[in-house]
């Protein structure tokens, strides 16, 4: 086949000395599947698909290493069929001809065959489409496995036709069984064991992958070999440190995770908890989330949820964008720090976010109303012969600079009272000018 694709057969091969770590050490049943008991729990979904011996074409959404490449290959095992592996990222057309060739004589064989495509949302829509005529037909069954949101990236004919397991990023507790089984199955030859920090290191660096733990383990397990030359090590933290030195943790800037942290970050904010938006802010720079990017979400939560309750949120947040622009990472960020708990705290508005949405929407729906004559500019004597600007009231020759009763609107529209002050922060004050204004305007009327 070409590249993008390999085939395996339903039981696969023995495991061998030389292959990677995370190939050694990937499950040969279900039972020794790790995490993910949501769904291969007692009477879960994918354990019921299992024992139910028929399969069913299904997608396999979750963050990298968590195990549906796995899952793909025992499905094929527990169902004893054919599994075909096309990867879109390298695949194509061709392979998903391939494909069916092969499925169509091990069809005539009396053999099922599972097609499965890795990063699935890597292929466009007639790639995709390409597939449904043969799922439909039951010449294979397809499996899909992909980061990214499927209601997004796959089509919703393909979609609909495949059940969605979403899988889990590992555990605290699943890392660490990681360790333990590794350890116990003697798989890394050079070291003798993992102190306990050093393990709680190791679980915070793979950050619930268990691919990016497996690899970073046999990482470990060549330094040792190089730096004790036969002695098996104990790894401790101040050695595991020295070997990783300070790497960041996994962090999709593009993906489904990036939005999530910066959904997470702006809710904390808006639900007034400084802790919590400090933790998520943290997050994304720690993930390597762009400061620039993150200032300028400031300026829209400054904006957006607490507005003209204190006009300062946003000349704090423009502040903290310009310090950040002159120092640069990472003295700059503390003024997003900074920034971000004060935005916390700040009383919540969002009347002109709503005041501006309602606008929008009713000027989108709305004929194209003439300026009344009394507000159009006049600077040439035809246009004050057409009566352009007449009896205008200038608002500075008035009591209080109030021109009371007069209009600003289109004739015949009615004030839609878009701007409703809310009862905190500044707009406690404007709400109580607004109530004179409106007071004295209906004096005159």
């Amino acid at each position: 086949m070409a590249s993008g694709a390999e085939t395996f057969t339903g039981h696969g091969a023995d495991a061998k000395t030389a292959a990677p770590l995370a190939e050694r050490f990937r499950p040969q049943s279900l039972g020794e599947v790790i995490g993910q008991q949501h769904l291969l729990g007692e009477d879960m979904p994918l354990r019921i698909a299992f024992e139910s011996g028929q399969p069913h074409s299904c997608i396999l959404w979750g963050p990298p290493g968590v195990g549906k490449t796995t899952l793909a290959r025992l499905m094929a095992h527990s169902f004893d069929a054919h599994f075909i592996s096309i990867s879109a990222v390298l695949g194509g057309v061709k392979d998903i001809r391939e494909a069916v060739e092969q499925a169509s004589i091990w069809q005539g064989q009396g053999k099922r065959t599972i097609v499965f495509v890795d990063e699935v949302h890597r292929f466009n829509k007639s790639q995709q489409d390409a597939f449904l005529p043969h799922v439909e037909s039951g010449l294979f069954t397809f499996i899909g496995a992909t980061t990214e949101n499927p209601s997004f990236e796959v089509n919703s004919a393909l979609l609909s036709r495949a059940a969605v397991y979403v899988l889990q990023a590992l555990g605290d507790g699943d890392l660490k069984q990681i360790i333990a089984r590794v350890l116990s199955g003697r798989l890394l030859p050079a070291i003798e064991n993992i102190a306990d920090d050093a393990v709680d290191q190791l679980v915070a660096y793979a950050d619930g992958d268990a691919r990016r733990l497996l690899n970073t383990l046999e990482s470990l397990d060549v330094a040792a070999r190089r730096e004790k030359k036969g002695a098996s090590v104990v790894v401790t933290a101040a050695w595991l440190l020295k070997v990783l030195g300070q790497q960041m943790r996994r962090y999709d800037k593009g993906g489904e995770q990036f939005y999530d942290t910066i959904s997470a970050l702006h809710k904390s904010v808006r639900g007034s908890d400084p802790d919590a938006a400090l933790y998520w802010l943290v997050r994304m720079l720690d993930g390597g989330a762009e400061p620039k990017y993150m200032a300028r979400r400031l300026v829209r939560m400054a904006s957006e949820d607490i507005g003209l309750a204190d006009p300062r949120a946003l000349r704090m947040a423009l502040d903290a964008a310009e310090v950040y622009e002159r120092l640069g990472s990472p003295e700059g960020e503390l003024a997003l720090a900074q920034c971000v708990i004060y935005l916390a705290v700040a009383p919540k508005s969002n009347a002109v976010y709503k005041a501006f949405n309602e606008a929008k929407a009713l000027v989108k729906k709305d004929g194209t109303r003439p300026v009344p004559l009394h507000l159009r500019n006049a600077p040439t004597g035809l246009m004050k012969d057409l009566d352009y600007g007449k009896n205008y009231r200038y608002a500075h020759d008035e009591e209080d600079g109030f021109a009371a009763g007069e209009t600003y609107f289109p004739e015949g529209m009615a004030e839609p009272g878009f701007y409703r002050p809310v009862n905190r922060g500044l707009e406690i004050r404007i709400a109580d000018k607004l109530r004179e204004l409106r007071e004295k305007n209906a004096q005159q009327n």
